[in-house]
């Protein structure tokens, strides 16, 4: 599970990079209206580029099954199989270790995102039952509470 993690978060977290670093952050003196406009364009794009080649298999436990955007925040959703587990058994396991790994991998790589104020959703699906396992939301706040300066 670790393994599977790793690879989920290393994988997403290199898109999210090369798509926000080639899309432009205006610096200008612009109004909160105009940011606003801008943030909802960047997660447009980066969710429609994104999704031209989903679902996508990260590794043999996880697929990578799509993404929204919502406003100025993507909604990243991935099935996992959880293979003999039970569901409420992945939700009390392994929800706090995974959480620890996939904000720390965001905050670490989606700087630009998070400097543009766009809030990242990761939420994770059971590849059996498809019920929701876990949703984590990850923002420039959270992301500066974690690591005191950003």
């Amino acid at each position: 599970m670790k393994k599977l993690l790793l690879i989920t978060i290393i994988g997403l977290t290199f898109c999210q990079s090369i798509l926000a670093n080639e899309l432009p952050v205006k610096q200008l003196d612009v109004s909160p209206q105009q940011l606003e406009k801008q943030n909802k364009e960047i997660t447009i794009l980066v969710a429609q580029e994104l999704s031209k080649d989903l679902p996508k298999d990260i590794d043999k436990y996880t697929k990578f099954t799509s993404i929204v955007a919502h406003g100025a925040t993507l909604t990243y959703t991935f099935e996992i199989n959880t293979g003999s587990k039970s569901d409420k058994s992945v939700m009390e396991k392994d929800k706090s270790r995974m959480e620890e790994a996939v904000v720390n991998g965001v905050c670490r790589s989606s700087k630009r995102f998070m400097d543009a104020q766009i809030t990242v959703n990761y939420v994770y699906k059971s590849a059996k039952s498809k019920v929701k396992l876990f949703t984590f939301e990850i923002n420039q706040k959270r992301c500066f509470n974690r690591f005191g300066s950003y």
